[in-house]
């Protein structure tokens, strides 16, 4: 009795299963496989575009990288307390576990060298060497109370750019593609254009890191051909090149399936975006297609020579055409001494290009979903360094600004003490900044992670909260 009541009960739960669950199984074979197809499309092109942990306020990024540590104090802090102790040591208990880079730190106050002025409906505050800048004031969230923890110029750069003072870590741009993909099939994803000189930090500011190769910043010339060996040698043309690379491609691809090495992969995506980039890339780099106006605004006048102005006008360009991240690294802001003079001539060189890059993006409705950064590694001392004319180096307030991407518009975040030397209100850490941006672009922080040496690494490391009083 118990025997043939078993074996019905054993008969009935394998028509239930088969009959209840079959459609399960058969969910889960169609998933497998359709997951099997993606996973094969996102090998064969791992830069497509992916969607992020959440809708997302941004989808790109222009980064206008101060290198050098623009002062602030010249620039975007009116301290009339500073001013008014010019030539005065600065409090002893300003100065407890202070440290410079330099200079001694019980060196004379310096008061800033320029005036300011309010614009806009915002009111912000600016010097008088930033008048295009000051003209959007209305688009701009100024934070004037960014910390870091480097004080020197390579490692606060790599620190800024990665999230660590290490080398060997993945840049924000890198991230960025890591997690978004590119919409663009016939230019990288991440290009960085340099004008004035290299940066101290060099190429890890833009690296890759741990992550494929393909996800590292492309570095574009700003004279002459935008990559090296971009033309073909004589006695090949277009269909002799492209039988050679299906042939390496094919090789490339063997040995893929033998050893399963990303670099691989990395490497045939990198050959067939160099043979795009010769029709792609003289392309973007041609600006007749430009108006005379839209030259005039960035301040841009002769067309092919290498500027700052120029590389703003390409970062516009090159997010028309799908690229997710451009970075434009401008090292000149370094003033030990000839402070007044360096200053007036970097801002210059640099104000009405940024500013023209801003209302040129919000003309045409890109301003909403692309983030514009400008800001350096640091600050600059309210100390005097190099006779009476030059700041040191100061990690402990200083100030960039945010344009677009969901970010409040006409707004000044934070406030330093009287002589701008401590952020003494709503202090955003470096940690913090990333953390924020990579919330605008879609992201959880803590969420986008590699693994890599058997554990999982992020842009902001353990640390960073997303600073919400930024947002719109």
């Amino acid at each position: 009795m118990n025997s043939n009541f078993d074996t019905d009960l054993n008969l009935l739960r394998r028509r239930w299963f088969l009959k209840q669950c079959g459609l399960g199984l058969g969910a889960i074979a169609a998933n497998s496989m359709l997951a099997g197809e993606s996973q094969a499309d996102n090998a064969k092109n791992p830069l497509a575009p992916k969607s992020p942990h959440f809708p997302a306020k941004a989808k790109r990024v222009i980064y206008l990288f101060q290198a050098g540590a623009p002062s602030q104090l010249e620039l975007f802090e009116n301290k009339p307390e500073l001013a008014k102790r010019n030539g005065q040591l600065p409090p002893p208990d300003l100065l407890k576990n202070y440290r410079a880079a330099f200079i001694n730190p019980k060196s004379a106050l310096l008061g800033p060298k320029f005036k300011f002025q309010k614009h806009g409906k915002s009111g912000l505050e600016f010097s008088e060497v930033l008048p295009h800048t000051a003209q959007i004031a209305d688009e701009i969230c100024l934070i004037r109370t960014m910390q870091t923890d480097a004080v020197n110029h390579a490692p606060a750069q790599i620190l800024m750019n990665t999230g660590s003072q290490q080398f060997g870590r993945p840049s924000f741009g890198s991230w960025t593609l890591y997690g978004l993909g590119s919409e663009s099939a016939d230019l990288p994803g991440f290009v960085v254009l340099t004008s004035a000189k290299g940066t101290s930090g060099g190429a890890s500011n833009y690296g890759s890191g741990f992550l494929p190769t393909l996800y590292a910043g492309v570095p574009l010339r700003s004279a002459g051909d935008p990559v090296l060996y971009l033309s073909n040698p004589k006695g090949v043309d277009t269909d002799a090149q492209r039988s050679s690379l299906d042939s390496l491609n094919r090789l490339n691809e063997l040995s893929m399936k033998s050893v399963h090495d990303p670099e691989i992969e990395a490497r045939i995506q990198s050959y067939e975006m160099a043979f795009r980039l010769q029709t792609s890339a003289p392309d973007l780099m041609n600006l007749a297609s430009e108006s005379k106006e839209t030259l005039q605004k960035y301040g841009i006048k002769d067309p092919n020579e290498a500027s700052y102005a120029r590389n703003c006008l390409l970062a516009r360009r090159l997010i028309e055409r799908g690229v997710r991240f451009v970075q434009l690294f401008h090292e000149v802001w370094d003033q030990h001494s000839d402070l007044v003079n360096g200053v007036k001539r970097n801002a210059k060189d640099t104000d009405q290009a940024s500013a023209a890059l801003v209302s040129d993006l919000k003309q045409r409705g890109l301003l909403q979903d692309t983030i514009v950064i400008w800001g350096g590694e640091f600050g600059r001392t309210p100390m005097v360094q190099g006779g009476n004319d030059g700041r040191d180096h100061h990690n402990r307030c200083f100030t960039l600004w945010v344009a677009g991407g969901g970010f409040k518009a006409g707004y000044m975040h934070g406030q330093t003490d009287e002589l701008g030397f401590n952020g003494v209100e709503n202090i955003v850490h470096v940690h913090d900044l990333n953390a924020t941006l990579l919330h605008q672009l879609g992201f959880d922080h803590t969420r986008l992670t590699y693994r890599f040496q058997g554990r999982d690494y992020r842009l902001t490391d353990v640390h960073g909260n997303v600073i919400k009083e930024l947002l719109a």
